[in-house]
């Protein structure tokens, strides 16, 4: 059965920065209706951070109370260990600008659950599942919408805009000729999971030394743990063979070496990211806009890539509502949200950029000295500044957004 459908913003992808904006442009009296493919949020190690910045914006939406009934962990400050020993990277208590000096950890599929439930709530919300946005409906250079397959066949969505969010490997990005621009990344990462006892430490730091970088992230009952190995590296692990990573993981954090062999059975275990960093230089055509990682993906020092999503979208949600009442959007006004949000993305970018090249490509790429921080620089980091300036950047991020939609109410009941 082939159906045509009408909305006024079509977006593709039901990721953080999908179910945002159409949140946002819901609660504006705007109609969206929201493409997911996937049958529902489960799936493990996506992207499960929480920033300060967002936890702001939650607040502004008044859904913060409705968040903290989640499951999650608070982290304060992040650290790591080297073969110096322990130092601290980042300090989120000093943070002046909000209320909330953390990074809450929360299984992505709640926080996606939570958003799209108050979705649902306004008139003009409409998520669909299980709907693959796959094809730009155009007339001439202007996009008038979408078509989808679900369960029922193949179905047009015709739309006065198309937002497409389908991340870092966007169908529509590809549909609409656009390129992004490669900014490489040296290295891909291995995630799985292992139990947590309650004599393990408490916290989520990061270990490296020579040849190795493992972070592990405090999930209450289980640390979520990511190995870093050099880019394209993964066929190698795999040869090496399970009994290699179980005993790298021993070497590195001890207190796990006693449930690897029985929680680390195979490489079925193990999830595999492909780790880019790339942005477009054109973010839009007419009738199309592309946010968060299909526009620009992100790294995964300082689990950033999420609030840069959201970002994106209270941004779009702030400058296009009002155009998107009178229906009159522009090429000009989908360019002005790209000129809004390239600044932060370009600076993130480039301090991730950084790390990757002077830290992580260094330790990956192997030699037999140990990994040791500087005198000089663990006297600096002695004065706490080092921490405070990481913080903001990690917990605030490059300009961040504020609520401007307005709230034109929920449905009756």
């Amino acid at each position: 059965m082939t159906r045509t459908e009408n909305t006024t913003v079509a977006v593709v992808g039901g990721g953080p920065a999908g179910v945002m904006l159409g949140l946002l442009l819901a609660r504006a009296g705007i109609e969206v209706t929201v493409l997911e493919k996937h049958s529902d949020f489960l799936r493990d190690f996506r992207g499960d951070t929480i920033h300060p910045s967002t936890l702001q914006l939650l607040d502004e939406l008044g859904l913060i109370d409705e968040f903290l009934k989640l499951p999650h962990y608070k982290a304060y400050e992040l650290a790591g260990e080297t073969d110096s020993g322990r130092i601290r990277l980042a300090d989120l208590k000093g943070l002046g600008s909000t209320r909330y000096p953390y990074i809450a950890f929360v299984p992505q599929w709640d926080f996606l659950d939570l958003m799209t439930d108050i979705g649902r709530t306004y008139p003009t919300f409409r998520l669909v599942m299980k709907a693959e946005g796959h094809t730009l409906l155009t007339r001439g250079r202007q996009v008038t919408g979408v078509r989808y397959s679900d369960p029922d066949g193949e179905h047009e969505l015709h739309a006065d805009l198309v937002v497409a969010a389908d991340g870092r490997d966007s169908r529509l990005r590809d549909e609409a000729r656009l390129r992004p621009r490669d900014l490489g990344a040296p290295m891909d990462v291995a995630w799985f999971r292992i139990s947590r006892k309650d004599t393990d430490p408490a916290g989520t730091f990061g270990k490296v030394t020579r040849g190795d970088f493992l972070v592990n992230i405090n999930r209450g009952d289980y640390w979520q743990l990511a190995y870093l190995i050099p880019k394209d590296g993964y066929p190698q692990l795999v040869e090496a063979g399970i009994q290699t990573l179980r005993d790298r993981i021993a070497r590195l954090l001890p207190f796990l070496a006693d449930r690897t062999a029985a929680e680390l059975r195979s490489f079925d275990d193990v999830s595999v990211l492909t780790v880019a960093l790339n942005r477009l230089r054109r973010w839009h055509r007419p009738g199309l806009l592309l946010i968060g990682d299909a526009a620009h993906a992100m790294s995964p020092i300082g689990g950033v890539g999420i609030n840069l999503a959201i970002q994106d979208a209270v941004a779009a949600a702030n400058l296009l509502y009002p155009k998107l009442r009178a229906g009159t959007v522009t090429e000009a006004d989908l360019a002005r949200v790209q000129r809004r949000r390239t600044p932060p993305t370009v600076v993130t970018q480039g301090i991730q950029r950084f790390i990757q090249r002077r830290v992580i490509a260094s330790v990956l790429g192997g030699g037999s000295d140990p990994v040791r921080v500087p005198a000089p620089l663990r006297l600096i980091l002695s004065t706490g500044l080092p921490q405070r300036v990481t913080g903001q950047f990690i917990g605030v991020g490059v300009r961040p957004e504020h609520v401007r939609t307005p709230d034109r109410g929920r449905s009756a009941g």
